[in-house]
């Protein structure tokens, strides 16, 4: 039976920060063949329902990539960055030998193809002291040793890992806090992990992401200075969980390294495109 439908878009969903199914973050990624409209990318990413869909586009000079929650387009996404390279890579649209660059709204941002890995990156964001903001621990249902803050995100620094494991947050009430997102984390346990951390933000349509790449942005100068190393290793102690590998670069810049296992693709239909 013929169809006048007709494909367009090719469109991904891909586990990042995983070197297996059904863990790390997954994230959509949709390959544009031309340009769309903001709106249309909001309604796709509210479609696909997953904590972030990326969408692509070739340049002469790279990719331009934008990323958006159900509810909101954001300034960065790491794992949907990383899902996306690997998608990149796994098209050969460019060689694993090549450097990926994405022109982004928080600046060129590169990936590399490193035995495996894929390497990000990313902007270093050192949080700064701040007192803890009216509501959050009783939205937490715990109080945290330390509090500080990274531009619109709130970071909290627990005593032991078991704390942080136990975090059972209203997120009603967490939604309501000023803060964008909340990154909570303590030293890890295990042998050959740095740190573990959770992350919330129903705010953003999210309540909590399974493994966030853009907090170990934040979390990598953290530890780097607490531990005084520059490169660790982290565990998003979410129900799927993931690793995520921090190397501090500079004061400006790190690397984050990670998996990624592609799940399904499909394409997106003339019907999917109409904002009709």
């Amino acid at each position: 039976m013929k169809t006048s439908i007709k494909p367009l878009f090719p469109i991904y969903q891909v586990d990042a920060f995983a070197d297996a199914p059904f863990r790390g973050n997954p994230a959509g990624v949709c390959f544009l063949m031309g340009h769309q409209p903001s709106v249309w990318m909001q309604r796709m990413a509210r479609e696909m329902n997953l904590s972030e869909t990326a969408f692509f586009m070739q340049t002469e000079r790279g990719f331009r990539l934008r990323w958006f929650t159900p509810r909101m387009e954001v300034d960065l996404c790491g794992h949907a960055t990383l899902a996306t390279a690997h998608i990149i890579w796994q098209s050969e649209l460019v060689g694993r030998d090549e450097v990926i660059s994405f022109e982004t709204r928080s600046g060129l941002l590169m990936a590399k193809y490193l035995n495996g890995w894929i390497e990000l990156d990313f902007p270093a964001k050192m949080p700064l002291p701040w007192l803890v903001p009216a509501g959050l621990s009783e939205a937490l249902g715990a109080s945290p040793a330390s509090c500080f803050r990274s531009e619109a995100d709130c970071l909290l620094s627990f005593g032991s890992e078991a704390e942080i494991y136990a975090l059972r947050p209203d997120f009603g009430a967490l939604a309501q806090v000023d803060v964008r997102a909340v990154i909570v984390t303590a030293p890890a346990q295990a042998e050959g992990i740095d740190f573990v951390s959770r992350f919330f933000a129903p705010k953003m349509g999210v309540n909590e992401d399974p493994v966030t790449g853009s907090a170990h942005c934040v979390l990598g100068p953290f530890w780097a200075d607490k531990l005084g190393k520059t490169n660790l290793v982290g565990y998003q102690a979410s129900e799927r969980g993931g690793i995520v590998k921090v190397d501090l670069l500079d004061k400006e810049r790190v690397a984050l390294r990670g998996k990624a296992v592609t799940i399904f693709q499909g394409v997106i239909t003339q019907d999917g495109v109409s904002l009709s």
